[in-house]
């Protein structure tokens, strides 16, 4: 079509030239023209002679190819079925490893801790310093699919430190959680199995930790982990969860040994959490347990057994019934919002004859914590964190919930029960001796090198009403100080 178009121009030309005096006008014309039509002509050969060059198909050639592509599809195929379907569909294996160095200045120590065995749930040696692993399986896709879920902590998790059988002793169990969840709809699910408690701001995960250490709060006041089944609702800014189950930490039902045979604690308990989100900043909640909770009674170090006669229980071997009712509450808040975190809780606790010298246990506290991220061009990305913690445990020489007493009325390790002065001048066994208020004041430094590692520096300075704290000397003081670092690892 153009060299159709081009001969017409040029066929015309001397008709234009008969009416254009501008003859020189009209030579340069037919110049420029030829030239168009020399560079087509090129153009026109270069192209014919690529088009020879390209290869020609064979019928085999495209048969070939027809079957590779063939065998491209039958692995993608594959691939998206093993994905859905398949056993290691909707699987995911997450964790971390958090290698921990305390040293603890009233025991005189300086140690690493990982991964080193420990049945002992201290304030300097609770959940850090271990492997971590959530192994989680999907049947299926959509918010209605359901799922299980495992997480192992081999030396520091529930089932090691905390989890007991009837008969109250502390097994070697590496589960920390164990749950099925059942989706009803998308917005309620049903959950069986073993879970972490609900109250509290805190979290158990290393990584997932703005301190080192755990605050006092979440140590000895917010219930520990349930075995039982319950219910996940949530609706618009609300989320709800309710479970009914064993006592805290409690792997079955407890039993003691009575007068006239055994004795079970066939009341459930029940606990439960809501959360209301303000604004995408803020988060309201607040958690309560209801229930009964067996009694501490002291262990003779003669023999091992029951420091009380057959069918006495508690400190003062002053119950006759092993268990008694238990009654929990606590609020907390979080403003997270770009890179400073605020957190609050208040907590209140009763235990019935639980405390010290017989009566009512009774606590209550407030943990306050203040986060914030920066960047540096020397240090990169980093982060500091102030927690102040209070909990109140004086009434009735203290005890209760999770603060265990000695059979003298003393928590040396963590701060808490009666001073020992006072109880080995006492004529009545201590039962006039207040508990311990204890505080404490942590300050952390972090650092985060990549996105999977978090690197902590912590001084935490603990002090108490009494004189509570034992020093590797023996003497009791009211205070202590810990300086620890640790490295955590995700993955």
């Amino acid at each position: 079509m153009k060299r159709i178009v081009i001969a017409a121009i040029i066929a015309g030309l001397p008709g234009m030239a008969l009416a254009d005096s501008n003859a020189d006008a009209i030579a340069k014309l037919k110049a420029q023209l030829q030239a168009l039509q020399t560079q087509l002509e090129t153009l026109q050969k270069t192209v014919d002679a690529q088009a020879q060059q390209q290869p020609v198909l064979t019928p085999d050639d495209a048969q070939t190819m027809k079957e590779q592509l063939a065998n491209q599809q039958l692995k993608v195929d594959a691939l998206q079925q093993a994905s859905t379907d398949g056993p290691l569909a909707g699987l995911s294996v997450t964790g971390y490893l958090d290698p921990t160095y305390i040293f603890n200045r009233n025991a005189g120590s300086s140690s690493f801790l990982f991964v080193n065995h420990s049945n002992a749930y201290t304030y300097d040696n609770s959940t850090f310093g271990d492997v971590y692993l959530d192994i989680k399986k999907t049947f299926g896709v959509g918010p209605t699919a359901p799922s299980a879920e495992i997480t192992i902590m081999p030396n520091r998790g529930n089932g090691s430190t905390l989890l007991s059988n009837s008969g109250g002793s502390v097994g070697n169990n590496i589960i920390n959680t164990a749950q099925v969840n059942l989706p009803l709809s998308d917005s309620t699910s049903v959950m069986v199995g073993l879970v972490s408690g609900f109250g509290g701001y805190e979290l158990q995960q290393s990584n997932q930790m703005l301190t080192l250490t755990h605050g006092l709060l979440y140590d000895w006041s917010d219930p520990g982990s349930y075995v039982g089944a319950g219910v996940n609702w949530s609706h618009g800014n609300w989320a709800t969860k309710l479970l009914v189950g064993n006592e805290q930490n409690h792997t079955s039902g407890s039993t003691a040994t009575t007068s006239t045979g055994t004795k079970s604690n066939k009341t459930p308990t029940v606990t439960g959490r809501v959360d209301y989100t303000w604004s995408s900043a803020i988060d309201l909640g607040g958690s309560f347990n209801l229930g009964r909770q067996t009694l501490v009674t002291p262990i003779s170090s003669a023999t091992g057994a029951s420091a009380c006669a057959t069918g006495s229980y508690g400190y003062q071997c002053s119950s006759s019934d092993p268990f008694s009712g238990y009654r929990f509450g606590e609020l907390d808040a979080t403003y997270n919002l770009n890179d400073v975190i605020l957190n609050a809780e208040l907590d209140y606790g009763q235990q019935d004859r639980a405390a010290f010298n017989g009566g009512t246990a009774s606590w209550y506290g407030v943990s306050l914590l203040a986060h914030e991220k920066w960047n540096t061009e020397l240090l990169g990305r980093m982060g500091a964190t102030v927690r102040y913690d209070y909990l109140n445990n004086s009434k009735n020489g203290g005890g209760g919930g999770g603060i265990l007493l000695s059979s003298s009325g003393v928590d040396g390790t963590d701060g808490f029960g009666v001073d020992p002065v006072c109880y080995a001048n006492s004529a009545s066994k201590g039962t006039e001796c207040k508990g311990a208020n204890h505080q404490a004041l942590t300050a952390d430094l972090l650092f985060y090198p990549t996105d999977q590692l978090t690197i902590k520096f912590e001084y935490r300075h603990d002090w108490a009403s009494q004189a509570v704290f034992v020093k590797s000397s023996g003497d009791y003081v009211k205070y202590n100080d810990l300086f620890g670092m640790q490295l955590v690892y995700s993955f």
